[in-house]
Order: C-alpha cells, then sequence, then structure tokens
C-alpha cells in the first residue's frame, strides 16, 4: 500500500524542518552535507542578514551600484552563513547533553556526525568568517579594521555564550541579551561600518533595541525547560515559569521598540516613528492570540506571525536614522 498524501506531505515536512534546524524535526538524514547544514540553523540567518539590511540603511552611504551591491550581499554572507553558522554549530557542540533530553533528533546527539567533524566545521566557518571580514575591510579603505574587529568580538562572544566556564545561556537575563545584541546590534554596527563610520549613538541605540532582541531570545528557551531544569540551567522560563517568562517575553518586545519610536520622535523624524508605532499594534495581537495562552505549543507559530513586524520595525528605524545624517 502507498503512503498517504498526507503522510508524505509531514515526512516532507518533517524533513524541510531538519534542514533548516527547526524543532520538530526528524531523524534519518544521511547526507553528511545536509547534516553540517543543519548544525548551522539556516532559519536563523535571516534576521542577522536584515541585520546588515539595517545597518546600511542607517548608514545612509549604501547606493544602488553593482560594488555596494555585491559588498552588501558579502557582509551577509559574513553574518548569517559564516557567523551564525558558527555559533550555532559551536552551540550545539557544547548543548549535546541538553538537546539528547529535548532534541535528541540532532545531529551530535543522534550520532549522525562525529564530534572531530564537528569540531573541523566550528573552525572552517570561524575563520573563514574573519577572513571574509578582513576582505571586507580592505575593499571598503578602512583605515582601522572594523570588521575584523566585529567578526572577532562576534566570535568571542559566542564562544562564552556557549563554553564553560563562563557559559553566559546559564544566566536567564546575561544569555538571553548576549544572544539578543547578537542578531540586531553586531549585524546592524557591520552594516553600517560597511557603508558609513560607526558612532557611539547608534551603538548604544542598537544595545537598546537588542533589550527588544532578548524578549525574541527567551522564545527559543520554552522548547528546552525540561533540559534545562535538569541540567540546572537558569533560563527565565525555569525561573519564573512559563506563564510569567511569557509576559516578561512579550514586555520586552513591545516596550523597547515603543523606545526606539520616542528616539525618532526626538530627532523630529515622526513619519518614520508612527510607522514604527503601527507595527507593534499587529505584533500585540499575535502576541495575545498565540504566545500568552500557550507558548510551549504555539512559539514558532508565534515567531512565524508577529516577528516580521519586529524586523520591519528595524528596517524602519534604520531608514529614519540613514534620512537623519547620522
Amino acid at each position: 500500500m502507498s503512503d498517504s498524501p498526507d503522510s508524505t506531505s509531514n515526512e516532507r515536512n518533517a524533513k524541510t524542518r531538519q534542514l533548516l534546524g527547526m524543532k520538530g524535526a526528524a531523524p534519518g538524514e544521511t547526507s553528511i552535507w545536509k547534516i553540517r547544514l543543519q548544525l548551522m540553523k539556516p532559519i536563523t540567518w535571516i534576521p542577522l542578514i536584515w541585520g546588515v539590511v539595517c545597518g546600511a540603511a542607517s548608514a545612509g552611504g549604501y547606493t544602488w551600484s553593482v560594488e555596494d551591491f555585491f559588498k552588501a550581499l558579502t557582509c551577509m554572507l559574513l553574518s548569517g552563513p559564516l557567523m551564525a553558522g558558527y555559533t550555532q554549530t559551536l552551540n550545539d557542540f557544547y548543548d549535546r547533553e541538553i538537546d539528547a533530553i529535548n532534541e535528541p533528533y540532532r545531529p551530535i546527539p543522534s550520532g549522525a556526525i562525529s564530534i572531530p567533524q564537528v569540531v573541523t566545521q566550528i573552525l572552517v566557518l570561524l575563520f573563514a568568517g574573519i577572513g571574509i571580514a578582513y576582505g571586507l575591510d580592505v575593499w571598503a579603505n578602512h583605515d582601522f579594521p572594523i570588521m575584523t574587529c566585529l567578526a572577532l568580538g562576534g566570535g568571542f562572544l559566542a564562544y562564552i555564550y556557549s563554553a564553560p566556564p563562563l557559559k553566559l545561556k546559564q544566566n536567564g537575563w546575561l544569555g538571553n541579551y548576549a544572544l539578543g545584541s547578537s542578531y540586531i546590534a553586531l549585524p546592524w554596527w557591520a552594516g553600517h561600518a560597511l557603508f558609513g563610520t560607526l558612532n557611539w549613538t547608534l551603538v548604544v541605540l542598537t544595545l537598546f533595541y537588542s533589550m527588544a532582541g532578548l524578549g525574541i531570545a527567551v522564545v527559543n528557551d520554552f522548547k528546552s525547560v525540561e533540559g534545562d531544569s535538569k541540567l540546572g540551567l537558569k533560563s527565565l522560563p525555569v525561573m519564573f515559569g512559563i506563564g510569567t517568562a511569557a509576559w516578561i517575553c512579550v514586555v520586552m518586545i513591545d516596550i523597547f521598540q515603543a523606545g526606539i519610536a520616542g528616539y525618532l520622535i526626538s530627532i523630529h523624524q515622526n513619519l518614520y516613528a508612527t510607522i514604527l508605532l503601527l507595527l507593534i499594534i499587529p505584533q500585540i495581537t499575535f502576541q495575545d492570540m498565540y504566545f500568552l495562552r500557550d507558548p510551549l505549543k504555539n512559539d514558532v507559530k508565534y515567531q512565524a506571525s508577529a516577528q516580521p513586524f519586529l524586523v520591519l520595525g528595524m528596517l524602519v528605524a534604520g531608514l529614519a536614522l540613514g534620512h537623519s545624517g547620522m
């Protein structure tokens, strides 16, 4: 008897989720290159690539030329597949005991890839990222190698986030902020530095915006509550409980976006501020519809429905800053 259309569709969806590095995947992949890609979690590259776009917008120096297009594309390669891929592979390496409890189908706990192969992947991605960053410094004629420094700083932050003895992710607040700033501030700085001059005002603003990223990072902790609790990791859902942590998550996301809108009003970018505030409204709607009602069941559905409004808001903020001549 042939498989039903539903079972075939479910199997295809499971394989897609597995390849992208999403929760709810299925074991059984044998291609080493697909396994390596799964470790890099391509689904996580999107916000970093978008952060580069926001940085280019805020710099105000991007032009629609072939050269600038390929510069931006190279910076996206650096921030997404290389540095985010390095971060995710490193995190899976140090989380293999937790994943054996929460997600035993992941490549390392399932035995689909060996530890030496994982270590090699980590090193190749890191050094490729640093090399590309240096190449961008040369390409942009930087007097100071800012792109290389950002790659080195991001690589170090990823290491202390995942690895002992610091292992920042053991602390719910500090770990989630480190993750949030890596997804918002770091790629934003990279895009801005490539097409303009990085300044302290932008650094502070994006670090403030990263508090919204802290809320996003908390969403990822709900799927790991069981393993985190058993291994003593103090994620916010473990420390405060599911319901309270869900409220902390959504309040952080909304309040700090509104704070950025307030700053835009203060520099007379009222239209952009209004658009940013309007984008928060559907976000709050989906937070109430999905996440606050059942964060364990609806985390992926919530991310798919609400987070597009967050990332659009980031671009609106970037355009406003670029328009203001920052």
